[in-house]
């Protein structure tokens, strides 16, 4: 995924060279903020009805949840490979299967 090399790479990246490189130097609490505002405004553009701007909003809240999962030292990879796992699962199942 190229979107994650790239994240990984603005680890090294001087904060005022990268939008980025400036979330990971002000560090977890400040991209944590940044998804929950995008999950906010995402809720609000699915309200409104706006295909366009829902697609916008998702976009912003995936890329940030990206940012959180480079932050983290994970990998895109791992999440879909636990959506791989839980595919043919009944939600409800699996939902119960984790115990909280």
């Amino acid at each position: 995924m190229q979107v994650a090399a790239v994240l990984e790479a603005r680890k090294q990246a001087a904060p005022d060279s990268s939008y980025v490189a400036t979330l990971y130097r002000r560090g977890l609490d400040a991209i944590l903020k940044k998804i929950g505002e995008e999950a906010t405004e995402t809720v609000m553009a699915a309200k409104d009805g706006n295909p366009e701007q829902i697609v916008h909003e998702v976009a912003d809240l995936w890329f940030h949840t990206l940012v959180l999962l480079a932050h983290q030292g994970l990998h895109p990879q791992a999440v879909l490979a636990e959506l791989e796992r839980r595919f043919g699962i009944s939600g409800l199942v699996e939902k119960a299967g984790r115990g909280h």
